[in-house]
Parts: structure tokens; C-alpha cells; sequence
């Protein structure tokens, strides 16, 4: 457990003989352990723990071994809360064993445990003149402690891995507690990719180790919680007692917002420890998110009754907290914490955090440094850091509602688009539900995903992300960072500042799949073509019964396995809010959101405001099976069966004639035998029955490319009309169409389609030649020359062109002489030859 670091010298930190910084550290060969403690150490990992007490005892009262009996009768008496029998022990075996540095950091912690902070320093300064007395010659069993020590003393994290807990790893034999701690030190820095590689180092050497387990799950608990469950279970199955894992365990549950199998996880460790001050934070935590103030207080002091100022329990409760999006109170947890530590490292970093997610940016960065300059191996910190150097580069756009940041580059381009977006998007859905927002919403959009990450999470990582809001601050990757297939970002900046009107209306309580239901309800609302919605893929999911209960739906996000899966979670939750506002209306959706904002459990509300959750699952399971079976009624989409060979398929076939799935099979067959006169009539059959399907999967594509082989270019462009109707994400489609409309001089349109495709990528040149084009050509001067100048900043492939149009148009509106002057120059720079810019400058001299 950190606590306070005592101040020392540079001159104590490497004491002769003691050569941290050359590597040099003096390890004696280790002793031979005696088999009876082998023995009752493994008894210890596999949870017996009454048993190891009593051996134990029996042990140290014997004098048995010097001190290593009374050390593991300590831990195993702290790990089942005796307090107070752990620091008789820890001072009794210190009055035998003065020089053992690993039975003085226990005396440290039980003094702890005794609300006896001078005493806990007391021992810590103990263990240094310990330290400098040995001047560095220790035995290799006590590294690990030494490390400890050192850590706990203010030592460079870095130094003691390498020096202390490395070295041990590699001794012959090695030692367990080196990886132990060498692991959780990993972890306590959020450097998750060391940890694992540590714990699975670990667990070579010494198989079947919960401890090793556990660590191994805490590793893989933000970025894979399968692997992160099947370390869990393994830590179980040795130890079905132990705490660490089922403390994991419990913390998952509570993100899946499955709180009663979280309380369940918890007694188990309150058996084993009816004091263990985690667990009773974690009820402190389970306690506020079933709005019962008076039960969280309780279970705090509890959490605190014998070591009264442990900054772990507020850090804790502020933690979950901040995963609920509640930062306002987590942030006040924090700081609690720090009024016990004002060291505490961890609790000042996630309230650097916390303010950053509330938009108090300026606290929020300068307390980010703070941490990095007090430990510069924090991982998250050192991320903030290295990304506030990054966002001072950026541009900041600002109107009465917004504040959004992004780069200089990206600002220039389409800036303005970001805030008459958000504009459009605020006074609709603030209107709609009720909520006056009385702070400005700030906007971060990052070019590079690990930028967004690091913003978003504290670390690279968690690629599926497009954007995530927090309440008063979105942050959000732009089209930069998805090349070469965005998203349409204006959908996604719709979908986040819908979660802003929502967080804010429930004061951010309410369970993530009603959020995110919201959200992709409202991307339709907003334009059908926008969010999640039925597929061949969903249907098929819930036909065959893929439906995850209503009380079980944000849990479907953190176990999702694949990217359909979490796909899948956010449609369903879009569709079980469509099915309540349909069927009870949108004053019910906004009377449940009420109740949650009050405190209700969210089972209760939903119950309170329809029907009995049971009744209610059932008639939503036939809701969206009915959805489900009308995506095309007329269509036969009927899964052909996988085993082709054989006479029950060919009986298949020939009752299943236009079945969607063979007929596009067959389609794809003539597209690629470049038979595309027998391709047209299968594709147009096909998309009449069906065409509903995203991207390159729709008919309605393969039958305009068929077209366009065929030099049928009304029916290809007909053809691609049809499907831009319904489909936003598609960039190609939208680059065919101005191919088209340009040649044909629809300026109109080429205006329409130019538009919507900078909804994708406005980051490409193609959008702004169009718009440029049809500009000038329909009378459009001003946005024509706004396109010109947009152009420039993307290296077009012919900037002479694109400096002389924008000369000539500035010529031809007037009042902008001197610019237009600079652009004609500057295409004579690329084309000195270019005889009508030679022209247009002998006018505008003429002109001036």
C-alpha cells in the first residue's frame, strides 16, 4: 500500500557499497527453507487459512526457523482481518528478529491497521536505518522487501524494478515474491503490457499460483476481459478463498452493472475478512449507486474502523464512481482521499482526470504534471502529459455553447461544419428533453487514435471507440485517425451531444445501455440513414435468440466478443428504447430518465413507468422478433445450410429458388466473370427484394457497378441515387456521384453529394473541387471561393489551377484585389508559364 515518502538525500539513496545507479547490489546466496513451511506456505495460497495460523504459532512459539514463521503467521493474520493479534505478532517477532526488513514493513502496515500513523513511520524510518546500516549487502529472500522498502522510502520506481525485484527474478532458484511485486508495481503504474509479461513470467516458474493468477487478470482487466475472467477462475480454482481475485471479480461485476452478483462477490470476502476495507469500499460504492447515502456512510466507516486514514477506500469509491460518470462526486472522493495523504499518488492522479472529464482543464493538466513530475513511471500521467504537449498545438473554436479543440489543420477545414453541427443538434434535443445546459460543452477531436485514447482513457489503446462523452466534454477521433474508411462524423458528434442532454438530465445516472439506446434512437430520429439499424446479421441474431436481457444489456458491452457483438448491444438498446417510447411514449422514457436522476434503480423505473420487467422482456423479445421478420417479408432469407455437397442440399436449392443468399452468390460469381449483362437482371431481382445491407454489401452497389460496365450511366446513376438515400457512411458512393453529376453539369447535385461527403472525410480534396466547380459555374461565387481556399490547404494535385480559379473569382466578385493578386502569383510560382494567369495578373495590375 503507497503511503508517505519520507524526504531524503541523494547522498543517502546510494550509499557506499550500495551502487543503485551502476546496477551493483549485493545479494548473498539464499538459504535452505525448512519442508514444514514449504508446505504451510502452499497451504496459505490454497485459502486454509486457520490452519496456517495454527501451525504458524505453533511454529514461532518453538523459535522455529528464525523469522519467517512469524512473518507468514502476520500476512495470513492480516489477510483474515486480526488486526490487532497481526501487530502483537509483528512487534513480538521485531523484539527477537530486529534485522528482518520484510517483518518490519509488516509493522508497518499493522501499525496501520492500529490507526497508528507515527507508529507506521515510525517503522518505515526503522527499515532505513536498517538499509543504511547493511549498506546494501542482503540476502536474495530479502530483495523483494528491499525493493518495498526502497519504494516506500521515495526510491526511482525504475531503479528498484531493475535493481531489486529483476535481479531476484533471474536468481537460481527465483524468487515468488519478485514477480508478486515486480507485477503489481507494473500495475500500480498502469503499465499493463510489463505486468502480464511479469505474472506469466511468474507463473512458469511457479505454476498453479493464485497470486500469479490474479495479478495476471489485473492486467487484463481494461483491455481483455475474457483473458482477464479465465485468469480469475484459475486464481479460484487454487483458491477459492482468494480475496484479490474475488475483489477483481466484484469490481467487473459492478462495470457490467451487475450489482447483486457484484454483493455476492463481496460477502465471499468479508468470510474471509469481515474488516477488509476494499471490499467494504466497493458496498460504500454499491451503496451510492442504489442512492442509499445512509449505507455508503456506513459501510465507509467501516472500511476505515481500524486503519482510519487509508486514502485506498476514498480512491476506491472515486474510482467506481468516475466509471459510473459521476465525475463531480468522484472527484470530491478523491480529494477526501487526499485529505488523509496528500502524497497519495494514485488518488491525485484520477482526480487530474476527473477534472479533466468536467472540463476544468486548467486544474486538471496542472495537477497531470504534478503526478508526472512526483513519478515519472506513471504511465497515465506520463500519457497526459506527453498529449497536453500535443493540445497546445491545437485550435480552439469557441461560440455561446460550445468549446471545441482540434487541430490548426483540421479547424481550418471543417471547424465551422463541427459548430453548426453541434448547434443543430443542441436546441432540438434540449428541447426535446426538458434540459437547460448551463455550461458550455467542450469538444475535443484528435487525428490520431492514440491521442483520443489517452484523452478518453488515460491509455493508447481501445480502437472501436469513435467518440465518448463524459457529460460536459466529448472527445471524439476525426476522420484523420480512421483512414481510409471513416465514419460520418457529424452521425457520431449527434450521437455524443445526445449523451450530454441525457447525462446532464439524469445528473450521469443511468446504466450505459439506456445511454447508448438513447443515442442511436436519436441518430435515427435525426436522419434514418444515421445509427444502428435491422441488418441480415441482426435479424439472424435474434431469431436465434441472441437477445440479452434488459437487465443484463450493459454487461452485453463488456463481454462482447467480437465488433458484431458490441455492434449488436448498441442496436438492441437503440430498439428497446424505440419499442418504449412506441408503445408508452416519449413522456415515459423522459419520466423513467427522471427517476434515475432522483436515484431509482433502473429496473425499478423502467417497472414503475411500463410493465413488470418479466412482462416487459417478453413483449419486447416479440417486438424486435417482429421488426426482425419484416425487414423484407417478401424476400427469402432463409441461411442456406453449410454442408453443399449431397442430394438434401440440391432438395434445398430447388425449393429455396430466389433465396437472397444464393441469388447474390450467384451474382457475385457473374460479377467476377465479368458477365455483366446476365449480372443486371440477378442484381435487379435481388435488390427488389432486399437492399437494405451497409456499404459494399448492398445490391443496390453491385448492380450500379454493373451498370457502369455496361456504359449505362442513367440507370448507374438512378441506381446510386437510390442507395445515397439511405446509406451516410459510405465515402465511394458519394465520389462516383460527383463523378457523375459533374459530367452531366448537375451542379445541384454535385453540391448535394460534395456535401454529404464531407460528412465523411473532409479531409480529402475531391469534395472541395466539386463544391468548387458547381460553385463557380451555378453563380455560387462565395462558396466556390471558400472551397478554393479549402482546397489549398490539402496539397491539391494541381495547385496552380486551384490558386488562378481562386484568383479569377476574386477578381470577379471585387473588393478582394490584393488576395486575389497573391493567389495569381502564387499560381505563376507553380506555373510560371501559365498563360491565363499571365493574363488575369496584367489585369489586376491594370485594375490597381
Amino acid at each position: 500500500m503507497p503511503g508517505h515518502k519520507a524526504p531524503l538525500s541523494r547522498a543517502w539513496l546510494l550509499p557506499a557499497g550500495f551502487g543503485l545507479a551502476a546496477g551493483i547490489f549485493l545479494l548473498l546466496p539464499p538459504r535452505a527453507a525448512a519442508q514444514s513451511l514449504e508446505e504451510t506456505q502452499r497451504e496459505f495460497l490454497r485459502g486454509h487459512y486457520d490452519a496456517v495460523i495454527k501451525t504458524a504459532t505453533e511454529k514461532a512459539q518453538e523459535g522455529d526457523y528464525r523469522g519467517d514463521w512469524r512473518v507468514l503467521l502476520v500476512k495470513t493474520l492480516l489477510t483474515v482481518g486480526r488486526y490487532n493479534e497481526a501487530h502483537t505478532n509483528a512487534l513480538a517477532a521485531l523484539a527477537d528478529y530486529s534485522g528482518n526488513l520484510e517483518m518490519r514493513l509488516l509493522a508497518r502496515t499493522t501499525s496501520l491497521f492500529q490507526g497508528d500513523r507515527p507508529g507506521a513511520d515510525l517503522q518505515l524510518m526503522e527499515a532505513r536505518r536498517l538499509i543504511e546500516r547493511r549498506a546494501g549487502a542482503f540476502d536474495t529472500e530479502e530483495a523483494p522487501a528491499l525493493g518495498q522498502a526502497l519504494l516506500l522510502l521515495g526510491l526511482e520506481p525504475r531503479l528498484v524494478l531493475e535493481n531489486c525485484f529483476r535481479r531476484a527474478e533471474t536468481m537460481e532458484p527465483p524468487l515468488r515474491d519478485a514477480f508478486i511485486d515486480a507485477g503489481q508495481l507494473a500495475l500500480d503504474k498502469h503499465d499493463f503490457v510489463l505486468a502480464a509479461d511479469t505474472f506469466r513470467a511468474g507463473l512458469k516458474k511457479f505454476p498453479d499460483d493464485p497470486d500469479m493468477e490474479g495479478g495476471l487478470a489485473a492486467a487484463f482487466q481494461t483491455g481483455d476481459p475474457e483473458e482477464m475472467m479465465k485468469a480469475i477462475q484459475a486464481a479460484l480454482a487454487v483458491n477459492p478463498r482468494h480475496v484479490p481475485s474475488l475483489l477483481l471479480l466484484a469490481d467487473h461485476l459492478i462495470d457490467a452493472e451487475q450489482y447483486d452478483l457484484a454483493a455476492e462477490q463481496l460477502a465471499r470476502v468479508l468470510e474471509v475478512n469481515p474488516h477488509q476495507p476494499e471490499a467494504l469500499a466497493y458496498r460504500s460504492v454499491l451503496a451510492q449507486l442504489h442512492n442509499d447515502p445512509a449505507a455508503a456512510g456506513q459501510f465507509r466507516a467501516e472500511a476505515l474502523k481500524y486503519w482510519t486514514t487509508n486514502p485506498q477506500v476514498d480512491y476506491i469509491i472515486g474510482l467506481k464512481l468516475a466509471q459510473k460518470y459521476r465525475f463531480a462526486e468522484a472527484a470530491a472522493e478523491q480529494r477526501r482521499a487526499l485529505e488523509f495523504d496528500q502524497a497519495y499518488l494514485p488518488a491525485r492522479r484520477e482526480l487530474a482526470g476527473d477534472l479533466l472529464r468536467l472540463g476544468q482543464d486548467d486544474q486538471g493538466w496542472a495537477l497531470a504534471q504534478e503526478v508526472h513530475s512526483q513519478d515519472d513511471y506513471d504511465i497515465t500521467s506520463y500519457n497526459l502529459v506527453k498529449l497536453h504537449d500535443q493540445m497546445e498545438k491545437f485550435q480552439t473554436l469557441t461560440n455561446a455553447n460550445f468549446i471545441v479543440q482540434m487541430s490548426a489543420h483540421e479547424a481550418a477545414l471543417y471547424g465551422d461544419r463541427v459548430l453548426d453541427l453541434l448547434g443543430r443538434a443542441r436546441d432540438p434535443l434540449c428541447r426535446k428533453y426538458g434540459v437547460e445546459l448551463t455550461q458550455r460543452t467542450t469538444v475535443d477531436i484528435f487525428p490520431d487514435q492514440k491521442d483520443f485514447a489517452v484523452r478518453t482513457f488515460g491509455m493508447p489503446g481501445n480502437p472501436g471507440y469513435l467518440g465518448v462523452c463524459f457529460g460536459s466534454v466529448i472527445t471524439a477521433n476525426s476522420p484523420a485517425s480512421q483512414a481510409p474508411n471513416p465514419a460520418n462524423w457529424e452521425d457520431v458528434l449527434w450521437h455524443e451531444f445526445c449523451h450530454v442532454v441525457t447525462l446532464t438530465l439524469t445528473r450521469n445516472r443511468m446504466p450505459r445501455w439506456l445511454s447508448e439506446g438513447i443515442s442511436v434512437y436519436e441518430e435515427r430520429q435525426a436522419n434514418p440513414a444515421w445509427g444502428e439499424r435491422m441488418s441480415l446479421a441482426y435479424r439472424d441474431m435474434i431469431l436465434t435468440n441472441a437477445l440479452t436481457p434488459l437487465g443484463e444489456l450493459s454487461g452485453a458491452f463488456l463481454t462482447a466478443k467480437n465488433s458484431r457483438a458490441l455492434q449488436f448491444a448498441y442496436y438492441e438498446s437503440s430498439l428497446v428504447v424505440e419499442f418504449v417510447v412506441q408503445q408508452y411514449g416519449l413522456d415515459t422514457l423522459k419520466a423513467i430518465l427522471g427517476d434515475l436522476r432522483d436515484g431509482s434503480e433502473i429496473n425499478h423505473a423502467i417497472a414503475a413507468h411500463t410493465a413488470p420487467l418479466p412482462d416487459l422482456e417478453k413483449r419486447f423479445a416479440a417486438f424486435a422478433r417482429d421488426k426482425a421478420l419484416n425487414l423484407a417479408p417478401e424476400a427469402d432469407l432463409q441461411k442456406p445450410p453449410e454442408d453443399r455437397d449431397g442430394v438434401a442440399f440440391t432438395v434445398w436449392e430447388k425449393a429455396h429458388p430466389h433465396n437472397y443468399y444464393l441469388t447474390l452468390e450467384h451474382a457475385e460469381k457473374l460479377i467476377d466473370d465479368k458477365n455483366w449483362a446476365d449480372a443486371k437482371p440477378v442484381l435487379e431481382l435481388l435488390a427488389a427484394s432486399y437492399h437494405g445491407e451497409r456499404l459494399e454489401a448492398n445490391p443496390l452497389w453491385l448492380l450500379a457497378l454493373t451498370e457502369r460496365n455496361l456504359k449505362e450511366t442513367n440507370a448507374e446513376l438512378a441506381t446510386l441515387q437510390q442507395f445515397a438515400a439511405q446509406e451516410t457512411d459510405f465515402a465511394d458512393l458519394y465520389l462516383r456521384l460527383i463523378d457523375l453529376c459533374g459530367a452531366r453539369q448537375d451542379w445541384p447535385d454535385e453540391i448535394k453529394y460534395a456535401q454529404l461527403l464531407l460528412e465523411i472525410n473532409p479531409l480529402i480534396t475531391a469534395p472541395y473541387s466539386a463544391l468548387a466547380e458547381a460553385g463557380a459555374a451555378s453563380g455560387k461565387t462565395g462558396e466556390a471561393i471558400d472551397a478554393y481556399r479549402k482546397l489549398l490547404l490539402l496539397d491539391p494535385p494541381d495547385p496552380a489551377e486551384a490558386h488562378y480559379q481562386l484568383a479569377r473569382l476574386l477578381h470577379a466578385q471585387g473588393g478582394s484585389e490584393s488576395e486575389a493578386k497573391r493567389q495569381v502569383l502564387q499560381a505563376l510560382e507553380e506555373a510560371p508559364r501559365f498563360r491565363e494567369a499571365q493574363r488575369l495578373l496584367l489585369q489586376l495590375e491594370d485594375h490597381s
